[in-house]
């Protein structure tokens, strides 16, 4: 859109404008509208969606998925004790629900790849997982799985590297079972200025489009890790709703804008 003479865009993701603030206030998060103009037909995509985006300053990769699984499980346990009664009107047993404790099952992705083919499915190492491999790969859990360590290619540049394997990075997905699929998205950050000018060298970045994202480094920063979860497909999971459509008021799809 033009923005007073200036190029504007709709917002995907506000992780970039929460790292800014870990290094004064330790833990933030962000909870707005985030956009994907991808032409997705089907039950658990919107082309709007409400995004819950935290960002810790001093967390790994492993405490951001101990934080991840205890968020999920207090919300599921808090709506097994509180709301039995609106879980079993919208078909979610709360009993299943019940059984959302930590820990969470994990996967490496190479294992997670091996065991969709092990199940059926057809897939290649390298690739990202799509909506049928998630579905094969929950369709009898009743808690969450986390798949980590994705490959470098396939993920965002500002993913720190698995100090272990330089080709995969510290990266987690969260997929909630029975094929409602991925729910939260998560990585460590790159928090060291030449590792990240590199990285970003490596995959042909703009660096004046990135400026004052690389600036926070450039001028001190410190290790934190951050994820991303989508409210509209947590809710369905949660109310075992069959099209996420119906779990928010006016959803904005391929087909739909108005009103």
């Amino acid at each position: 859109m033009n923005y007073f003479g200036d190029k504007a865009y709709l917002t995907q993701s506000s992780q970039m404008y929460a790292e800014v603030f870990v290094f004064s206030l330790g833990k933030v998060f962000v909870m707005a509208p985030s956009f994907r103009a991808e032409k997705s037909r089907t039950i658990r995509h919107l082309a709007e969606y409400w995004h819950l985006e935290p960002e810790m300053a001093f967390y790994d990769h492993e405490m951001n998925m101990q934080l991840q699984e205890a968020m999920v499980e207090f919300v599921a346990q808090k709506m097994v004790k509180n709301h039995p009664e609106l879980l079993e009107a919208c078909g979610r047993n709360p009993e299943d629900l019940a059984k959302v404790k930590g820990p969470f099952e994990r996967m490496h992705y190479r294992d997670a790849v091996d065991k969709v083919n092990e199940l059926g499915g057809k897939m290649e190492r390298g690739a990202d997982f799509g909506t049928h491999d998630e579905a094969i790969l929950t369709k009898e859990l009743v808690k969450p799985l986390f798949i980590e360590k994705f490959p470098k290619k396939i993920k965002s540049f500002y993913m720190k590297e698995d100090p272990k394997d330089p080709e995969s990075v510290l990266a987690d997905d969260l997929l909630a079972p029975a094929g409602h699929g991925e729910i939260i998205g998560g990585s460590e950050r790159i928090w060291d200025y030449d590792e990240l000018m590199a990285r970003m060298k490596a995959e042909n970045l703009n660096m004046k489009d990135y400026q004052w994202y690389v600036d926070l480094r450039k001028y001190g920063s410190v290790p934190h890790s951050g994820f991303g979860l989508g409210i509209e497909r947590f809710v369905k999971w949660m109310l075992n709703v069959h099209h996420i459509r119906d779990v928010i008021p006016f959803p904005r799809t391929i087909s739909r804008c108005y009103p």
